[in-house]
């Protein structure tokens, strides 16, 4: 027996129970009819003229419903006249290469075949501007050089920082549309200036290039589509802090807090930039953004294959599973941090041979006062909270919440013969 299963072997894991936590349901009922109506508004349909051709950027996160939001808004270019074709504006992502870019969009269910259009990608910038503070300000080439350039992007709250603008149509257009050199530039003084940063950038490229409106949307807890609206280039500044605000108060969360063990399925750059959301973990990689609730130990099973081996944010866990660790691709997860100047979302945690032993060590290191009654949450990822399991000490307060659904009887955890979790 190894000195960790010997340490180990007295542990023993709590049985949990299914739960439901309910959340408001306000989602759209019709995605593209909401947007052709928005695009057909003037002062956003009206930007679009006959012959120009007009940059869609598309970015790399996991909207609801992106094939549909792009299919729909190049078909509504398309009908005024125009020539649309989708540029990625994703940053470093997908390795900061423009065939890594391509994969990506294609991974999100976005093609040249289910967009209707070309997707042209290039890591080249032009530089439109300069910062007071000498950053260079930077644009992706493809998307500069086209007569016109529409972005969609969801907006919600960042997981690094905290501003009038997080991650929105002004990040897309600072950070996403500078590909990895422009992303590079942003980040050099690190996220405490970064909310300052993405809004002088952004007013530069609106002043300086012809950006016509963006796309956006805000998602429900249940990853759904509960707003969308179009907003003209010279507005985004003044309304997307109000959608900010809206998108908070919509947002999932797991209401039980505090929790001695959380532990998460899987973590993906498709799930949340920073693998999964400390917006729910409360787990965060800077010193900037807080909120979430309070965990004393958290333990990472897996890693998305959409992921691509970039397993960015695992380092504010504390224990992964050696099937995650053999997961990673150390070159799309340090060119992350080399971009954005973090590198605690690439540290390593320790790393246990299997689920029983990262779940064993996570209760013993919890630092509960009765190992016996351990306050355990499980969810599949940060972005599907409605059905989880908790333990059998959070039973009663699952009881006292009108919005929590008990459906099942309290079981004991499963394994395989590798000691993985089964179900």
């Amino acid at each position: 027996m190894s000195i960790t299963q010997e340490l180990l072997k007295n542990t023993v894991l709590p049985r949990m129970v299914k739960v439901r936590q309910r959340f408001p349901v306000t989602a759209l009922d019709d995605v593209a009819g909401a947007l052709r109506q928005e695009v057909a508004r003037p002062d956003i349909g009206g930007t679009v003229r006959p012959g120009m051709r007009i940059a869609v950027a598309v970015g790399s996160r996991g909207l609801n419903q992106l094939p549909l939001l792009v299919r729909t808004t190049v078909d509504e270019i398309k009908a005024r006249g125009a020539r649309p074709f989708i540029v990625p504006a994703m940053g470093s992502h997908g390795a900061a290469t423009a065939e890594g870019q391509v994969t990506l969009l294609a991974e999100l269910g976005v093609t040249a075949d289910s967009a209707g259009c070309e997707i042209v990608s290039s890591m080249e910038v032009v530089k439109v501007g300069q910062l007071d503070s000498g950053l260079d300000v930077l644009m992706d080439k493809t998307a500069f050089e086209a007569d016109g350039i529409v972005i969609i992007n969801r907006i919600k709250p960042h997981t690094a920082f905290r501003g009038p603008c997080e991650s929105g149509f002004v990040k897309m257009i600072s950070i996403g549309l500078a590909n990895q050199k422009g992303a590079d530039a942003c980040h050099a003084y690190g996220f405490g200036k970064l909310a300052e940063h993405i809004v002088d950038m952004a007013r530069i490229k609106i002043a300086q290039t012809k950006l016509l409106f963006g796309v956006g949307t805000i998602e429900n807890a249940y990853d759904n589509i509960c707003q969308l609206v179009a907003v003209p280039a010279g507005s985004i500044l003044e309304i997307e802090p109000k959608l900010l605000l809206q998108a908070k108060q919509e947002m999932p969360r797991i209401m039980f807090d505090p929790i001695d063990v959380l532990v998460v399925d899987q973590i993906g750059k498709e799930i949340s930039g920073e693998g999964m959301d400390p917006n729910i973990t409360g787990r965060f990689a800077t010193p900037f953004a807080d909120g979430g609730i309070s965990v004393n130990k958290l333990v990472i099973r897996d890693l998305t294959d959409k992921s691509h081996g970039n397993a960015t944010g695992l380092g504010v866990a504390d224990y992964i599973t050696r099937r995650m660790f053999n997961k990673i691709d150390l070159e799309s997860l340090y060119s992350n941090c080399l971009t954005n100047t973090i590198t605690r979302p690439a540290l390593i945690p320790p790393i246990m041979d299997s689920d029983w032993d990262a779940l064993r060590a996570a209760v013993k290191t919890c630092n509960a006062r009765d190992l016996s009654y351990i306050k355990m949450v499980r969810i599949k990822d940060t972005l599907h909270l409605e059905d989880i399991l908790i333990s059998e000490a959070l039973l009663a307060e699952a009881r006292a919440n009108p919005h929590i659904e008990i459906c099942g009887e309290l079981t004991d955890m499963c394994f395989d013969g590798a000691g993985n979790l089964l179900g």
